[in-house]
């Protein structure tokens, strides 16, 4: 397993956590077992977003011994009342809710408490005046919520709540779909999206990441937008080298599908390898480096997906991305300008033209 810092908290994260979409079609014993092996596969970050109320003593019963070495991401807005999951802003039905969750997976505490599935202003509006907020913070400096998150698809609406609330970790939905205007949740331009990216990593933000498959269309040809198939371990690599992301959450139902999703971490760069996208490129992403590394190996040693990585964040206004850069054992201005980067990035990038702009720009 691999591990994240949230700069803003200094929690450790798997960057492969656990999606609860798919664990209440799973009988207890099963879902029990499936959530234990992910936690000896390593994984220590958990979504609590489940479509059904009956996963959260799974929880409890699977984990409550070893509840100090996980996350739990509870969500201020998801309301089980009825069993299967619904969605309210109104303070007494989220108090009802947060208790039930509690008393079910057997803690006092939440490591990240969610404002819950703003994805328009006028949600934003109703979930302060219904008062579901005011009851997030309360709970936050009682220290019963640890941390605070966010969690939308649309960037316009979580740009004006990051202004608004201190906010520690977001969860988005970040798939290669999404950010190219593809898939119901594909909101915001390719530049909206990525300045969201961006935000999150020069803030010390966490994101993680929601529909990394895009509901499973990536996965199959027959329903993916762009008429191929994308792997699950390419969604995860493009997901994971979006600035900011600490963790991928897909959604998991067995212990097969756990010991499949660990395989990434053993997998080969060629399997992680997401160029393929490339030929699936609006026009508005044409030309803009998406840090895969496809020009890779650089004959001067240069990483060029880092070096344009920090260069983005540095003017975003994240003022470590300078420090990172100095310490990369080349720079841009390494570069022999030989063009073979130039040839095989898949997204047009003219690299040779860009390095000499980021060299000038760091002064060396």
């Amino acid at each position: 397993m691999e591990y994240r810092i949230n700069k803003r908290t200094g929690d450790q994260i798997s960057v492969l956590g656990f999606g609860t979409s798919y664990i209440a079609e799973a009988k207890e014993a099963e879902a029990v077992a499936v959530l234990r092996k992910a936690y000896e596969g390593g994984i220590n970050y958990f979504d609590l977003a489940t479509a059904d109320g009956k996963t959260f003593p799974y929880f409890g019963k699977a984990l409550g011994d070893v509840r100090k070495n996980v996350f739990y991401q509870i969500h201020f807005g998801a309301d089980y009342s009825a069993g299967s999951y619904g969605w309210s802003t109104n303070a007494e039905t989220v108090k009802r809710s947060i208790a039930r969750q509690l008393e079910q997976l057997g803690t006092d505490y939440i490591d990240y408490g969610f404002i819950h599935c703003i994805d328009e202003l006028s949600d934003w509006r109703d979930y302060q005046q219904h008062g579901a907020l005011s009851y997030l913070m309360e709970l936050k400096k009682e220290g019963i919520v640890r941390h605070i998150g966010l969690s939308s698809h649309t960037p316009a609406t979580i740009q004006r709540v990051l202004d608004d609330v201190p906010v520690d970790m977001l969860m988005f939905s970040v798939n290669p779909g999404y950010d190219y205007h593809k898939g119901d949740y594909a909101k915001g331009s390719v530049e909206e999206r990525a300045a969201v990216y961006r935000r999150c990593e020069a803030e010390g933000i966490g994101l993680s990441v929601m529909k990394p498959f895009s509901g499973g269309q990536l996965l199959d040809a027959s329903i993916s937008p762009f008429g191929e198939a994308l792997t699950q371990y390419q969604c995860m690599q493009y997901a994971l080298d979006r600035p900011g992301v600490l963790t991928v959450l897909p959604g998991i139902s067995s212990v097969s599908q756990v010991e499949h999703l660990l395989g990434f971490f053993t997998a080969s760069a060629e399997e992680r390898d997401y160029s393929i996208i490339g030929s699936f490129s609006p026009a508005d992403a044409v030309g803009k480096c998406v840090y895969c590394n496809h020009c890779k190996p650089c004959p001067a040693g240069l990483d060029i997906g880092l070096i344009n990585k920090y260069y983005d964040l540095a003017k975003n206004g994240d003022t470590m991305a300078a420090e990172h850069y100095a310490g990369l054992d080349y720079h841009a201005s390494d570069c022999i300008q030989c063009g073979h980067c130039d040839s095989r990035c898949p997204f047009s990038v003219t690299q040779t033209a860009r390095i000499r702009e980021i060299a000038e720009y760091f002064g060396r």
